[in-house]
């Protein structure tokens, strides 16, 4: 049986809608660091402005990676109700000052939408469909696009049930760790994106650890590159980005 098998869609079935969910990673450009701090401020205050503008309409949470990572320094994460959206903020930020100095690092397209191995299990506060991205506001996010072996789509449903049911279980050992998953068959290179909210870093190590050692872990064919984001919004973001107010530094 396979997972489309599993769960029809019955003709009086109402469609869910979907969101469409996006996680662009940026790299500031050499030129950006020899700036004037206050060129720098005046540029920054112009993308927080953009940032600002865009969470009236969609999910848009900022990110900073600078000193955590080499080859990015900033990620906005986005949920939307169309595709269109996330292209003209893309396209914004690529047109306005900042988006001379942001380089794109990496991008991942997905959309949400519940998982066939959870069925019956639902989450206080989060639709039971899986249908909508509700960030919990913690200090770090931990993303990495997902691909599972080809393998694993052969088996039965009811064998990878099995396993899933590990996974889940384990999962549930870890309360302070919130998982996001969302699905890009078709849209993107990944099969999924994991995205994990969390305040507390050595939780997610211990919850990957741990989920190493579950038997679903053999039929993982790839699950990097890994980023570990921390919040950083309003004077947060244009502090770590070295737009600062005159006088605080870089």
């Amino acid at each position: 049986m396979t997972q489309a098998q599993a769960r029809p869609r019955r003709e009086t079935e109402a469609p869910v809608k979907q969101q469409v969910v996006h996680f662009a990673f940026y790299k500031l450009a050499p030129d950006w660091w020899r700036l004037p701090q206050e060129e720098r401020r005046a540029i920054g205050l112009e993308l927080e402005e953009v940032l600002d503008r865009w969470r009236e309409r969609v999910i848009l949470v900022s990110y900073s990676l600078v000193g955590v990572r080499a080859d990015c320094d900033l990620m906005l994460w986005k949920a939307a109700s169309e595709v269109d959206e996330v292209h003209q903020l893309g396209l914004e930020i690529a047109t306005s000052r900042a988006g001379a100095y942001l380089q794109p690092a990496y991008a991942y397209l997905s959309m949400t939408k519940r998982s066939v191995y959870i069925r019956e299990h639902e989450h206080p506060g989060e639709p039971g469909d899986r249908s909508r991205i509700k960030p919990v506001g913690a200090r770090y996010l931990f993303v990495y696009p997902f691909v599972k072996t080809r393998s694993w789509y052969a088996l039965p449903l009811d064998r990878r049930q099995e396993m899933m049911n590990e996974h889940i279980r384990i999962g549930h050992t870890y309360p302070r760790v919130k998982l996001n998953t969302t699905y890009s068959f078709g849209l993107d290179d990944q099969e999924f994106v994991l995205a994990f909210e969390s305040d507390y870093l050595s939780d997610f190590l211990d919850l990957v650890m741990e989920l190493r050692e579950s038997e679903a872990s053999q039929y993982t064919l790839r699950d990097t590159p890994i980023f570990t984001c921390i919040k950083a919004e309003g004077e947060d973001l244009l502090r770590a980005i070295g737009a600062s107010r005159i006088g605080e530094g870089a």
